[in-house]
Formats: structure tokens, C-alpha cells, sequence
């Protein structure tokens, strides 16, 4: 096979596409589940033409003509674009893109785009499939025909009889006690289940609720819980929610790293290995997150469970009096598997810095009791730098709680008013450089977006920007955030949807044991796989290995192709908040 490594030779890149009977070859790039009548409508052509004009063509008739701009190489492949801006056209129907020029190849006209719709609500199904994948994520309860379609299967792993590992023990606690923590999410592509990944997916969806309660209040993803008087979003929450309870030892109000094999399961069906189940050894991150989580969520839950929301502020308060005690205690597996048996092996999230996960508890146990203790160590933490969240980085989730509250008292002015200018100045810096883009999209502005888990990146900037808008209502936000949407659903240099089970091409094989061991061809639906990733750290042969275009969609290729619970969930936030916004008409006019 050859390397790509100057340029991104368009005929090896359909032999390597041909072999999936899903997908259809075109050199232009769009979203695939297509465009609101008023918002901004771009489409990319990412080889040469010889004409510059392109037509919007609805059955045999030509709607709508334009110009392509001018050509441009992208800075992370030799992908060369133009771009076909077709905002003006705002009918619904169903069209494609023609664009003149283009020779034939294998009698593929390649000037032509997939058939793409623009109509209203046009992410509906793509915010219910986001949020529908975390019930194929759940652990120990079967997944039922009725609800789960072909993916049905049995219950995964009961989780009844978890050992404390050897690095976990206590006096209370002693090696091998057996303890029961039933519930929650597979994490990834693996059947462990991990606090630290839990903490910045839960703080997530939380925050896509409250930012939005009326919208996700109705929106319903057909689970067991859809008929009860609880939104579906929460009831999601909730499955993984009572699970983290059962990890807090409630001896000390610490909190596991993880429930977790000693090593990872092979390619099976949940539940049919049955190696033991260990909770490992209590960390400062993961107690924190823990408690930023249920605080957040003791707030949330009131009206609809209270004796649950009771529960959760308990928690929180006693982990963090734990964490007070313990206040820089990283998980280090490497280390505890040098003096404890067995060693553990699966994804250790061993973060070593703890000042934004103390803002983001201490930002969620304020606004849950205005207590101020808590307000006090944020503002001890408010010299610290903010940047996107992710996993081992949780403090703007404190700084987007504290904007969305109401009625807070005098003395935080101060506090808020700085958060609401470090966020709208990290968001104005996307937003200045997204035309540089060679696919005019917010994401990939540096080399630094494509990293492992480069997708949740372009999600978190689109939350991040919804943010902004949110503060300003400047309609700038709005379009910014609507690029990463429209790169994750296939305006990149792929050619994919990222989202399985969305658009015409979109992965296959994901590396997810379920979607690989069930001997269904389609996968698991609803999972945002981890996107483009140089490093390639799974070792798999990629047949492209630029920045942009270092994806493959192979079952093997964790270090790309996997998907992951807190990459889901900023995808959740961003299809379904651009839903609840409801994009108004005479959104061009305005713009």
C-alpha cells in the first residue's frame, strides 16, 4: 500500500473507499445531513476543475448558480479546496452540486455531490442518535429489541461482585472485599468503566440541559425510561449517575479511579468473559469530578427525583472533604502496579494536575448551595489558564455553570464579569481565524486540533461558541459553531460523517466491541468516532498520514476509529443545542 506524502492522490483514495458498498465517491465535500433554510450553506471541491462556476440542481433542473472561490491548499494535507457558497438559496427540497469541469472517473461523474436536504429541524435525528448512543453504551441491563432495533443483546457485566483491588485497600475495606457497583456506561470501545471519563460527560449533558430544558424536555430517543415525566437526556444521566454513587467508599467519601478488568476484554459481546472486576485506587481527580457531578446533578434532579438530588449533595460534600484531606493524590498505575497484583492495565486517566478540576467542584458545590467556602477557592483558582475541556482539563465547565446562573450574589460580579471575558476572548480567537480554513470551519485552525480524540475538539469548540452566543446573541457564534457541525457530518478532508449511522458515508468499524463482535455489517448507531490522528498510536497501516487526513476506518484503529463517552457528549450538546435555537427566517439577510 503507499503512504501518502505529498499529496492526496484522489484515485487511491477511491480504490480505498471502494470496498464499502455504503459509501458513494465525490469530491465534494458537504454535510451530510444537510442545511436550514436561513443558515450560512457551504460545500468544498477538493480537487482541481477547470471551470469555476457550480450549480445547485433539484431532479433534472438547475435552481441556483454560483462561483467557486478561489483555490487554496490546506495547511495540514496537500487537499486543495474551493469553496461553493450557496447561503443565498433558501427553498426546501432536495438538491445536489454539480460542478463543471471535473472529468469522469470509472464512470463516477465526480462533479457531481451526494443528494443533500435543506429543510428546518434538519439535526433532529442526528441530536437523537447522539444522545440514543449512550443506551447502547449501558452496561448491565439487556438492551431489548423494542428499544435497541438489531443491536438488541443481553445484559453486559452485572458488576454484583467487584473486588477492591489490592492499590484500593482499607481498613474498612480490605483486599478482595467484594462490593457491588452495577450500572453505568462502557466507557469507549471497552467494558470498563471509568470516574475521570464519566466527570466531563456528565458535567456535559447536564449543561446541554440546562442551557436548553424546554427543547430536551420533549425530545424523546425511544429508551425504557421515554414514557415517565423525566426528560430522556436526564434519565440517560441518571443510569450512569447511580453507578457513580456506588463508587464513593463510604468509609472517607473517596472515589475510585474506575471498575475495571485487570486487562482488557478481546473482541466479544459484553458479558461473556468472565475475568474478575476490580475498583482500583481513590484519586484526587476523580473524587473531585465526582463531586462537581453530583453537585451539578443534586440541582438538576430536584424536580424530578429529589431523594436521588439529596443523595447526590451528600456525596458531593463528603467527597470533597475527602479531597480536602487528600488535595494532589494522582492515580498512578504504572506505580501501584510495581507493589500490587494484578496489574492493571486498561486506561489509567492518570491526570497529575488538579486546579481545574478544585474550580470546576467548587464552582458546581457553590452555585448547588451558596456556600462560601467554595466560592472562595474559586476565586483562588482564577489566575489559572482556561482552555476547551477535556478529560484531565474540567475548569471551563465551572465558568460555563457560573454563566447560565440566574440571581448570584453581589460579591461574584467580579468573578462572573472576568469569566465572561475569558470565554468570549477564547471564542473571538476561533471565530477571527475560521476563514483562513481551507474548509472554512472553525476546527482545524493549528495542527494541535488533530490529536487522539480530534472530533470531541471540533465539538467542544462548537460548545464553546454556542457559549458566546449565548452571552452576546451575536449571530457570528452561531455560524462559527454550525462549520464544526458541519465538518463532523462530512465537510473535512475524509470524505466521512463522523457519527455512525449518519450521512452516506460514515464508519463502518469503528473500534467498539459490540459494533465488531454482534455480526451485524452495520455498526452500533449514534457514536462519534475519535477522527483524524497523526500520531497514530495504534500501529495500524493508514493509507493517508497528514494531520487532516490521518483517519482510517478500521475496527483496529483505536488511536482513530474509536468512540468514546465524553467524545459523544459535546456532539449531544452541539446538534441538539443548533436544534433548540431554532435558526430563524431571515437568518442570511441578518447575517
Amino acid at each position: 500500500m503507499l503512504k501518502n506524502k505529498a499529496a492526496l492522490p484522489f484515485l487511491l483514495l477511491l480504490a480505498a473507499l471502494s470496498g464499502h458498498a455504503q459509501q458513494t465517491v465525490t469530491t465534494i465535500q458537504l454535510n451530510q445531513s444537510g442545511f436550514y433554510p436561513y443558515a450560512p450553506k457551504v460545500a468544498v471541491v477538493t480537487v482541481p476543475v477547470s471551470d469555476p462556476h457550480f450549480y445547485i440542481i433539484k431532479d433534472r433542473d438547475t435552481v441556483f448558480r454560483g462561483m467557486l472561490s478561489e483555490e487554496k491548499t490546506s495547511a495540514w494535507s496537500a487537499t486543495k479546496t474551493r469553496i461553493a457558497d450557496f447561503s443565498a438559496w433558501t427553498r426546501p427540497g432536495s438538491y445536489r452540486i454539480y460542478v463543471s469541469g471535473v472529468q469522469p472517473v470509472n464512470s463516477a461523474s465526480l462533479g457531481d455531490s451526494r443528494n443533500f436536504i435543506i429543510g428546518n429541524e434538519i439535526h433532529h435525528a442526528v441530536g437523537i442518535a447522539s444522545l440514543k448512543g449512550y443506551y447502547y453504551q449501558r452496561s448491565d441491563m439487556p438492551l431489548e429489541e423494542r428499544f435497541a432495533g438489531k443491536w438488541h443483546r443481553p445484559a453486559g457485566h452485572p458488576d454484583m461482585q467487584v473486588l477492591v483491588h489490592a492499590g484500593a485497600a482499607s481498613s474498612s475495606r480490605p483486599v478482595g472485599t467484594v462490593i457491588a457497583t452495577p450500572g453505568g456506561w462502557y466507557d469507549a470501545g471497552d467494558y470498563n468503566k471509568y470516574i475521570v471519563n464519566s466527570g466531563i460527560t456528565m458535567g456535559t449533558l447536564l449543561s446541554a440541559y440546562e442551557d436548553y430544558p424546554d427543547y430536551f424536555k420533549q425530545l424523546k430517543t425511544n429508551i425504557p425510561e421515554s414514557t415517565d415525566a423525566i426528560p430522556d437526556i436526564l434519565n440517560e444521566v441518571m443510569y450512569n449517575l447511580r453507578w457513580m454513587l456506588t463508587m464513593q467508599d463510604p468509609a472517607d467519601g473517596g472515589v475510585y479511579n474506575k471498575c475495571t478488568n485487570a486487562a482488557f476484554d478481546g473482541m466479544v459481546m459484553p458479558g461473556v468473559t468472565k475475568a474478575p472486576r476490580y475498583v482500583v485506587a481513590k484519586g484526587t481527580t476523580a473524587t473531585l469530578d465526582f463531586a462537581a457531578v453530583a453537585a451539578q446533578a443534586a440541582r438538576v434532579l430536584k424536580p424530578f427525583a429529589p431523594q436521588l438530588a439529596d443523595s447526590c449533595s451528600k456525596a458531593a460534600a463528603k467527597a470533597w472533604a475527602w479531597a480536602k484531606q487528600f488535595p494532589a493524590l494522582a492515580y498512578d498505575q504504572d506505580k501501584l502496579n510495581k507493589m500490587y497484583a494484578p496489574a492493571v492495565t486498561t486506561g489509567p486517566y492518570g491526570d497529575r494536575y488538579f486546579s481545574d478540576e478544585w474550580l470546576w467542584a467548587a464552582s458546581e458545590l457553590y452555585l448547588t448551595t451558596r456556600d462560601p467556602q467554595y466560592f472562595e477557592v474559586v476565586q483562588q483558582h482564577m489566575s489559572d489558564k482556561i482552555k476547551l475541556p477535556d478529560w484531565a482539563e474540567v475548569s471551563m465547565l465551572g465558568y460555563y455553570s457560573f454563566l447560565r446562573s440566574k440571581d448570584l450574589p453581589a460579591n461574584t460580579s467580579g468573578t462572573v464579569t472576568l469569566m465572561r471575558t475569558r470565554v468570549l476572548e477564547l471564542a473571538n480567537t476561533y471565530i477571527e481565524r475560521a476563514g483562513s480554513s481551507a474548509f472554512r470551519t472553525v476546527m482545524g485552525q493549528t495542527a494541535r486540533d488533530f490529536i487522539w480524540g480530534s472530533n470531541s475538539v471540533a465539538a467542544n469548540e462548537g460548545v464553546l461558541l454556542l457559549n458566546a452566543y449565548r452571552l452576546t446573541r451575536d449571530r457570528k457564534y452561531i455560524d462559527g459553531a454550525l462549520t464544526n457541525l458541519d465538518y463532523l457530518l462530512g465537510r473535512n478532508a475524509t470524505h466521512y460523517s463522523f457519527l455512525t449511522g449518519t450521512g452516506t458515508q460514515s464508519p463502518m468499524h469503528p473500534h467498539h466491541r459490540p459494533s465488531i463482535a454482534d455480526g451485524i455489517t452495520d455498526p452500533v448507531p449514534g457514536l462519534l468516532v475519535a477522527g483524524p490522528n497523526p500520531g497514530m498510536q495504534d500501529k495500524v497501516r493508514y493509507e493517508f498520514t497528514a494531520p487532516e487526513t490521518a483517519y482510517i476506518d478500521h475496527d483496529q484503529a483505536y488511536a482513530s476509529n474509536e468512540i468514546a463517552i465524553n467524545w459523544n457528549a459535546p456532539m449531544v450538546y452541539l446538534a441538539n443545542a443548533i436544534e433548540a435555537l431554532k435558526l430563524p427566517a431571515g437568518y442570511v439577510r441578518k447575517h
